[in-house]
Formats: structure tokens, C-alpha cells, sequence
């Protein structure tokens, strides 16, 4: 017997919106969530079958056999839901140790996924309701798959949580400012008589936004080449220098038109390091984080880069960091030709106060 949902389908996604919408902004109302930062899942159970999808219909079931098991303890026998796994290290959330459920290294090589899920126990955050028994709530309104799903849920879960919810604006607000410091990257904005619509952006996300003025210390080759052959820009390397005067590898900018990435290699070129020339990140000293090498979780990917003398700034915006990273890909702005690159440190950079995940997921809806 098939759920009257197909597996795989996919999650209807949020548009981003500048300024902080209110109740009234919005036909029928809205609600608002924590934004969860994780992988999004959309959950089946037929009996004792679960399938874990993925956002792009990867099934991911093998990847987090606890969440599999805490299913089947904890959810009706049949039933889809939309959620979110995460990982939570000390009090916040762990996205590195996340990705590394996803392509973990060989028995042979000492870590598999029974001891990974050991170590790094997956959580799952259900949002969404898309069906239950034989009835597929797709074309329901979302205050009427929200109802249901609390009563579905019931008592929390060790590892399968209900997430947060209010329509309350001002609580909305207390959560955005707090719960950042607990690794979450702001609210989710749900119109409340909207039905379920798979892979439309049918729903709002409002985010942290901020900006930095940091190193451009090398390039990576975008997957495609230039007409004649020659190699594209992809992402430009980025750093900021700590107390002791290391450059540590920040993340990347990209986004780059075609135009523009042959003009930025042809404009860098110019900052290209000799090979008799020293860079921070090639053979950097210990402690410092530099890019390069393969990635555990990105199928081997090449991340070679072209190393450059570290001399130019840019201002780019992001959302927060992870550590001493940003979580996400950071966005160009405009170059920064007044600023020293030794100016661009870790000190510019706002960190929240931090706030226990555990309030997080036990937070009341209201």
C-alpha cells in the first residue's frame, strides 16, 4: 500500500523578504517558526517502512538509522511529514558534523554510519504535515495541517521534535534576536489558509543580513571554461586575520556572471603567487584554517585553488558564523580599495549571544 503522497516530492520552499512582516501584511494571517539550520527532509512511514528524502529526492534513510528507529517508536504507522534534521553539539547546532553523515568515510577507514550515529545522534524537526492515513492534506490550509499535526505529535520526542510556532509578532521578533545564538538563521513565515504546494515558494523566510569587509587571499575554476579554452573564475577565496596576524580561511563568494568571472581572472591575474613566493594557505602553519584539498562530503570534489597575494578587500554580505566560517556563501557587494587587507580581522564580526538549542526545542507554541 502507497501513502497518498509519493515519496520524493518536493518541499515547498520560502521566498526571502527584506523587512519583517506583520500579521496584517498578509492575506488570512500568518504564522511564524524558528528557521532551522539543517538538511530538509521530507519523512514517510508505511508500517515499519521509513524513507528519509531529501530535498533533491536523494533518499537518505541509510544516513540516519536512529532517526529511522525513533520513527517507528514515535509517529503514526502511516503518515508524511516535512521537517528538518539536525545535530546538536553542546548547546547549539552543528552543521559540519551534519554533513559528515552524508558521506562518511569507509569502515575500513574507521568511522561508519552506526558509530557516526552514535557520536553525532541525528534530531528530526517536523514543520509540516503533507498526510495522514489515507488522507492527503496537501490542498488543506496550513492552520488546519499545523492542528493536526499537533495532535498528531503529541508528547516530544527524544530525537523527533514539533517545531516552535506563534502568531504572535513581537514573540517572532524575541525568537529571531534569541534563537541566533543557538545557530538557527532567523523565522519562517507561513500564510495560514495556504495549502501545500511542492516546490513552489509559497512561504517567507526573513533572515540575519550583515556585512564584512574581508581578504581576497585566492580563486577556484568555475566547472565550465571560456570559449577559447581558457578557465572561468567560480568562487574568489576569502580571509580575515586573527589576533596573532593569521589569515584564516573565511568561505567563498560566487554568483559571478560568465562575463564577469573571465574578467575577474583576467583582473587578478596581476596578484598571482610565484612559486617562489610564500602564501599563508599553502603549506599554513598549524592553527590556521585554510581551503583546499577534498572535501569528506562533496564526493571528492576538486577544491584546488589559485593561491593570490593577499592585498585586496571586498565587502560582502552574509548571513552568520559557524565557528569561525561563514555558514553559508557569501554574497559580493562592491571592492573595498580604501581598505588595508591587514585592517580586516575578526573583530568587525557581530556574535550573538549564545542561547541553548535545548530552550529552542522546547520552546511553546502560542
Amino acid at each position: 500500500m502507497h501513502l497518498p503522497v509519493m515519496p520524493f516530492v518536493a518541499p515547498m520552499l520560502a521566498k526571502p523578504l527584506r523587512t519583517f512582516p506583520t500579521p496584517e501584511s498578509i492575506d488570512g494571517g500568518v504564522a511564524y517558526e524558528p528557521k532551522w539550520d539543517g538538511f530538509r527532509c521530507i519523512l514517510y512511514r508505511d508500517g515499519d517502512e521509513v524513507v528519509v528524502g531529501s530535498r533533491d529526492g536523494k533518499d537518505l534513510t541509510h544516513c540516519f538509522p536512529e532517526v529511522v528507529d525513533m520513527a517507528r517508536q514515535q509517529l503514526p504507522r502511516r503518515i508524511v511529514v516535512d521537517g528538518e534534521l539536525i545535530i546538536v553539539a553542546d548547546d547549539h547546532l552543528d552543521f559540519e558534523a551534519l554533513g559528515s553523515r552524508i558521506r562518511p568515510r569507509s569502515e575500513a577507514g574507521g568511522t561508519n554510519i552506526a558509530s557516526l550515529a552514535e557520536r553525532h545522534p541525528a534530531h528530526f524537526v517536523v514543520f509540516d504535515l503533507l498526510a495522514l492515513d489515507d488522507r492527503s492534506l496537501i490542498d488543506e490550509p496550513f492552520a488546519t495541517r499545523r492542528t493536526l499535526l499537533e495532535g498528531t505529535l503529541g508528547t516530544p520526542a527524544d530525537l523527533v521534535h514539533l517545531t516552535p510556532l506563534t502568531l504572535n509578532a513581537d514573540l517572532a521578533m524575541r525568537w529571531f534576536n534569541e534563537f541566533e545564538g543557538a545557530g538557527l538563521d532567523g523565522l519562517v513565515i507561513k500564510p495560514l489558509n495556504a495549502p501545500y504546494s511542492p516546490g513552489a515558494r509559497t512561504m517567507f523566510k526573513f533572515k540575519h543580513t550583515r556585512t564584512a569587509d574581508v581578504v581576497v587571499a585566492g580563486w577556484r575554476e568555475h566547472k565550465t571554461v571560456a570559449s577559447d579554452g581558457s578557465p572561468l573564475l567560480g568562487s574568489l577565496l576569502l580571509g580575515a586575520y586573527d589576533d596573532d596576524g593569521r589569515l584564516h580561511h573565511l568561505g567563498v563568494c560566487a554568483a559571478f556572471t560568465a562575463k564577469r568571472r573571465a574578467e575577474l581572472v583576467s583582473e587578478l591575474a596581476s596578484l598571482t603567487v610565484a612559486a617562489d613566493e610564500q602564501h599563508p594557505w599553502v603549506d599554513s602553519v598549524e592553527g590556521t584554517r585554510a581551503p583546499g584539498g577534498a572535501s569528506r562530503w562533496t564526493g571528492g570534489r576538486d577544491l584546488s585553488f589559485h593561491p593570490l597575494r593577499p592585498e585586496r578587500v571586498v565587502e560582502v554580505g552574509y548571513d552568520q558564523l559557524q565557528g569561525d566560517r561563514f555558514r553559508h556563501t557569501a554574497a559580493f557587494v562592491r571592492w573595498r580599495p580604501d581598505r588595508d587587507a591587514i585592517s580586516c580581522t575578526y573583530e568587525q564580526f557581530d556574535r550573538p549571544e549564545p542561547y541553548d538549542i535545548a530552550d529552542v526545542l522546547g520552546a511553546q507554541s502560542r
